[in-house]
């Protein structure tokens, strides 16, 4: 069966219209022999756009042990630390240049009173997290301690404040006692506690799920308290506040309608949430099968097509593209590890959270018009997690492996491709076997990230460049399993390589990408 899809990398969407020079076109072709050569058309020539280093943003929610025993272990802790943040994650996180961060939620957020988490870290109240394992902390870790975890990391801050259940007196004195400089009760508060400067902090979320957890609320309601909460969210000290608005989950496209005709103008960006899940979150994160691992791909592909469902309404209020698409909650979401707390969220990454990575990431740079922010969930011990911690020790897992082969596109120019390629069929099914993204860095080299989904068969690729390169490079992420992932007594089972199955004659580069693999190219 031959299949053509335009502009999107979607498995499974229906055709759409042709879309427009500024954004990449990628045509799809299933053959069916399977032996048809894949082809990717790199067009250097006409790079346009800019991919946001954001795109690579995180996320860290106080639930589980993201927070505690994941950055914060407290100053006095054998664990090495600068003032209480553990230093081997710093320095990991550091590799892979996270750009920014999102906390103190998710959920937990719209429960979070900002000054019950500073002063005196003995004097601050014990709050019990009901959203999460109805566990009690002690509120060590708040305003300070984030914005000094930030510092540290070299990323900038992105607050979410509460709309659930706080007031919009709180939040605005939060942005006044984090930004201000000069003389009032919040700002000399601030110095009190050990701050004479503010801080610059940019990007600021007005609420959370708030169809959900957030307070079940109708998205004419919310739209309403967006404005009303918006309106005293100043800007002090030079700092300009990005306003951030609660945007839909998954495929709610009457949230993004009503939020964009009654308070578009008043916001600079509007969140999108989706994960892919693995199927049904009763399943494993590391014991599944080829359904698993088909099914699971194919979920992570549908966000093309939520990103250009919901642009398209944005577009008919923000021609402009002004607003800009903020995902600020993405990724897999499996079964915890047995034995551990269900409310901890605590599971395990392998090669397919790797490939999910990929993808997604892939389609957020082929839609940087829009896209500006991204925030995979979440970034120590929760979910799809860069990094998992036991104790003193830490290990990186294959997501993280994604992050860091991925930083040549941190702002880099958005290169258009188009791909003719091959199915990968599972049963009755069927999804595109390869997916990209191309960019060129400030120095003119050329970075492609190639993704082969296909679990069983190495797919050669023709890559057409516009001009003849001086050389060619690559690393990949693979193994032999679909399930391989990293543990603590083999913490490098799943880790780059040096690529090597590529072949530079003139113009074209040959490369053939292993199975389930993960392959960044990099062209001078």
């Amino acid at each position: 069966m031959n299949r053509t899809i335009s502009g999107e990398c979607c498995a499974g969407a229906a055709p759409r219209k042709k879309i427009v020079a500024a954004v990449v076109v990628v045509l799809l072709v299933g053959c069916a022999s399977g032996l048809a050569q894949n082809k990717l058309l790199v067009r250097t020539g006409q790079a346009k756009g800019t991919i946001n280093k954001n795109i690579y943003g995180h996320f860290s929610e106080h639930l589980g042990r993201c927070i505690y025993g994941g950055y914060w272990v407290g100053e006095d802790s054998p664990i090495p630390n600068t003032r209480g943040i553990r230093n081997d994650v710093v320095a990991a996180l550091r590799q892979i240049k996270i750009p920014v961060l999102r906390w103190p939620g998710g959920c937990f957020a719209d429960e979070y009173h900002w000054k019950d988490g500073i002063g005196a870290r003995e004097k601050r109240p014990s709050i019990v997290n009901t959203h999460w394992g109805g566990v009690t902390e002690n509120n060590h870790f708040g305003t300070h301690e984030f914005l000094d975890l930030c510092e540290q990391l070299g990323c900038e801050p992105y607050i979410c404040g509460n709309v659930g259940s706080g007031s919009v007196l709180e939040m605005q004195q939060w942005v006044e006692y984090t930004t201000f400089d000069g003389q009032s009760p919040m700002a000399n508060l601030r110095r009190e506690n050990g701050r004479n400067e503010p801080w610059k902090v940019r990007y600021w979320g007005v609420g959370n799920e708030n169809w959900g957890c957030g307070g079940q609320m109708r998205p004419e309601y919310y739209a309403d308290l967006y404005r009303r909460y918006a309106t005293y969210l100043r800007n002090f000290s030079g700092n300009r506040v990005y306003k951030i608005a609660c945007g839909a989950s998954g495929g709610n496209y009457n949230w993004t309608e009503v939020l964009m005709r009654e308070a578009g103008r008043r916001m600079n960006g509007l969140a999108l949430h989706y994960y892919c899940g693995s199927g049904r979150r009763s399943r494993s994160a590391t014991r599944f099968g080829e359904e698993d691992w088909f099914e699971q791909l194919k979920r992570a592909l549908h966000i093309e097509e939520l990103i250009t469902q919901h642009s398209a309404i944005m577009d008919k209020y923000d021609p402009q593209k002004r607003v800009a698409m903020i995902v600020d909650e993405w990724g897999a979401w499996h079964q915890v590890e047995p034995g551990t707390n269900p409310g901890f969220l605590y599971q395990q990454n392998s090669l397919r959270d790797a490939l999910v990575a990929a993808i997604t990431l892939n389609i957020f740079n082929n839609h940087c018009d829009r896209v500006k922010m991204a925030n995979i969930a979440q970034t120590v011990n929760v979910l799809q997690a860069m990094i998992l911690t036991k104790d003193e020790k830490m290990i990186l897992t294959p997501t993280y492996h994604v992050f860091e082969m991925y930083t040549p596109h941190h702002d880099a120019a958005l290169i258009p491709v188009q791909l003719t390629c091959d199915d990968y069929g599972f049963r009755n099914d069927r999804i595109p076997a390869l997916n990209v993204s191309a960019s060129r860095d400030k120095s003119g080299k050329i970075h492609i990230t190639v993704c082969n989904l296909d679990p069983g068969k190495a797919h050669e690729t023709a890559v057409a460049l516009e001009t003849a390169p001086k050389k060619a490079s690559g690393r990949v992420l693979t193994a032999r399993q679909i399930t391989a992932h990293n543990t603590f007594a083999n913490p490098d089972a799943v880790r780059p390589a040096a690529f090597d199955e590529l072949k530079l004659d003139g113009k074209t580069l040959t490369v053939t990408l292993p199975p389930k693999s993960v392959v960044a190219l990099e062209i001078e």
